[in-house]
Order: structure tokens, then sequence, then C-alpha cells
């Protein structure tokens, strides 16, 4: 297989091909399970769609897949240091949120590595969000795993978890609409280097290389904490 032509000088890598096949891959896959609920709960649109089977099918199954991409992506190196990374929590971090919640829009308040601490949380949020759909889909699912009373708290739960999902999702994709940059570096593995230094400043990549893992790529310096 012909290795993909290296990306230009004048561009700055992020993210390499494991990282941006399991974003789009479970991204794909909850998109589907988040179309699919709807074609099952709305009913101008269950009308419209019909084949009501065939949906559950399509629905349980995409579910059951969900995991699947993070897990296979697990043997790239460069996807467990980004993983490590997402579950770092520093003072420029808890700096950024608190110029967040007072809408300082200046880049110098915001500090951030190589993700910041909204992309952080949002993170930890919809991974443990999918972690409970999935055992509570399970549970709807296979009947016989638990009794009638713990099927019922686990549909409640399932439905309004799928709700919350859905209205974050929205958020997500609104952010991403609002970022070109953000989105070409998912899409093509690199960004604009001033991007970059303004949106990521204290991530410290090498142009047109994947950064080192030994770099501190999200650490910030000593001065960014206070």
């Amino acid at each position: 297989m012909t290795p993909p032509p290296p990306e230009p000088a004048s561009r700055v890598h992020r993210f390499g091909p494991a990282q941006r096949w399991v974003h789009r891959t479970t991204s794909w896959l909850v998109l589907l399970c988040v179309a699919t609920a709807a074609c099952l709960y709305v009913p101008q649109l269950a009308e419209l769609v019909g084949r009501r089977r065939l949906v559950v099918t399509v629905h349980e199954w995409s579910g059951l897949l969900v995991p699947v991409p993070l897990l296979l992506g697990l043997a790239s190196r460069e996807l467990r240091v980004d993983l490590t990374r997402l579950n770092r929590f520093g003072p420029h971090d808890r700096r950024w949120l608190r110029a967040v919640r007072r809408r300082d829009h200046r880049a110098s308040a915001r500090p951030a590595g190589k993700f910041n601490a909204g992309q952080k949380l949002y993170a930890s949020w919809i991974a443990g969000a999918l972690l409970v759909m999935l055992g509570t889909g399970l549970l709807m699912w296979f009947t016989s795993l638990a009794p009638l009373v713990v099927r019922t708290g686990a549909t409640f739960v399932h439905d309004w978890l799928a709700l919350a999902i859905g209205i974050v999702l929205a958020g997500h994709l609104a952010m991403a609409y609002a970022d070109p940059e953000a989105r070409r570096g998912m899409r093509t593995g690199s960004v604009d280097p001033h991007w970059a230094r303004t949106e990521h400043r204290l991530w410290q990549p090498e142009e047109g290389r994947p950064p080192s893992p030994s770099r501190a790529g999200d650490r910030p310096p000593a001065e960014s904490g206070t």
C-alpha cells in the first residue's frame, strides 16, 4: 500500500490516522444511534420511515459497535498519548474554565494544551454517557438479565440520557462548525501553525511531524499555572 504523502512543512501535525479513524467511525455510529432513536420515538418520523423492526435492529447493533473503534484504536501509541492528555486536568484548564464563565474570549485568557478544558470535559462526559447507554440498552435488549423493576429504570435512564446526548452533540457540532481549522485538523490531520499557537498555545508540536510523547505537549510552563 502506498504511504500517504507527507504533510506540507507549513502545516502542523495534529492527529494521526488512528485518531481520525476512531473519531470518524465513532461519530457515525453515535449519529446512527441518535437518528434511529429519533425514528423510534418521534411519531412523525416513525410514520415517515416505517420498517420499525429494521430500525430497532440497526439501533441495537450500532449501539453495540460504538466502543469497538476506540478499542481497536488503542493499538496506536499516538492515540493512547492523546487519551492521557484528555484525562489530565491542570491549573491552566481551570483558568480556561474561569475565562469561559466570565465570557472572556481573549485567546490569552484561555490557555490550552493540545486539548482545551472544554474538550476534556466533553470527552469525559460523552464517554461516561455512552457507557451508561450501552449498559441500559443491554438490560432492555436482553430481558432475562434483570427483573422488571430494574428494566423499567434502565428504560427511563436510557430515554432521558439519549435526549441529553442529542442536545450535547448538537452543541458539539455547532462549535465544530464555528471553527473550520479545528475541523480541518480532524479531517486532514494537520492545522495552521498560527491557529495552533493562538488556540492551543501550551501545545508544542513540531511542524510537519507528530509531536513526540516525551515532549510536554499538554504541560503548561511554570508561569501559566498562575
